[in-house]
């Protein structure tokens, strides 16, 4: 085995970061990716990366990408978040991450990181987040040498207009007096890469990942103060999501009744001394992402 990690999702907010933490941290990444030509695949092929093209959806193209891989890191689209097709399922979802960990036995990795969602088991009857509580245990079953990751909110999905601020107003079903848990992007991919580097410590664990706990009207004034433009918070009520689907509902109920994330931040501090909070994050990475997604708007 030579000190090969295959990123799935190499493109996306984790499997780049991912690749990117790895690369710093001395490992050779082959990023799998669907076109290579894309922005990002071209960003991880300057940083080092080799690029690959395949598809989760495609057994053969995964096991010939991690022939002679010492790791792989696993990460799906989740239906209907920023990126992921309109007409991706849960069952799409299921399928291709079945494909990686099948493939991943199959290639017998000597380690096996998979993304998955903070609280995935933990009853909310959240579907699209269920369905990655399945896969923790289809891995598990599977014999895989398993460390799993499990981010709550990304702190980047504040700054996107389908998520998070549009037109100056953030719109959600947290309560105003209700703590919500954030990770920025790049702090996952340190994580994956201190699995992988840190195996021994890290194989068996299962990780909930934050690195900031805010109200939301708390995240709006931050935003307003970093961003240089004001922005608000507005409270979705129950009674007006009852035709959004059940995840919604589901998640109203997560959020505000439930306790929401739990993520130990203190103690993923010890590991990661320079885990960022959501002011940090802003400062070093969201003005400018933000200022790049109001230029093209």
């Amino acid at each position: 085995m030579d000190n090969t990690i295959v990123v799935t999702g190499a493109s996306g907010t984790q499997g780049g970061a991912t690749a990117r933490a790895l690369l710093a941290a001395g490992w050779r990444v082959r990023a799998l990716v669907r076109d290579p030509q894309t922005v990002a695949a071209q960003e991880l092929a300057r940083a080092g990366a080799q690029l690959v093209r395949g598809d989760m959806g495609n057994r053969a193209q995964l096991e010939t990408a991690f022939q002679g891989a010492y790791g792989v890191f696993s990460v799906q689209p989740t239906m209907g978040y920023p990126g992921t097709p309109a007409d991706f399922t849960i069952e799409d979802e299921l399928c291709l991450g079945r494909n990686v960990a099948d493939a991943a036995a199959e290639a017998r990795v000597r380690h096996f990181v998979y993304a998955s969602v903070g609280s995935a088991d933990a009853g909310h009857g959240i579907r699209r987040w269920e369905s990655k509580a399945e896969l923790e245990t289809y891995a598990k079953q599977l014999g895989l040498p398993l460390t799993i990751l499990r981010p709550v909110r990304f702190m980047e999905n504040q700054i996107d207009p389908r998520f998070g601020a549009r037109d100056g107003v953030i719109a959600d079903v947290i309560r105003p007096d209700v703590p919500v848990q954030l990770i920025a992007g790049t702090d996952i991919g340190v994580f994956a890469a201190l699995a992988f580097t840190h195996r021994e410590q890290y194989l068996g664990l299962t990780l909930e990942l934050a690195g900031d706990e805010r109200t939301m009207p708390e995240i709006a004034h931050l935003m307003s103060r970093t961003l240089g433009r004001p922005i608000t918070y507005r409270a979705i009520p129950r009674e007006a999501l009852t035709d959004k689907g059940h995840d919604a509902v589901a998640g109203y109920e997560f959020a505000n009744h439930m306790g929401g994330w739990h993520a130990d931040i203190p103690s993923l501090r010890e590991r990661h001394p320079q885990l960022m909070d959501f002011a940090t994050w802003l400062e070093r990475e969201g003005a400018t992402k933000d200022a790049a997604a109001q230029k093209s708007a």
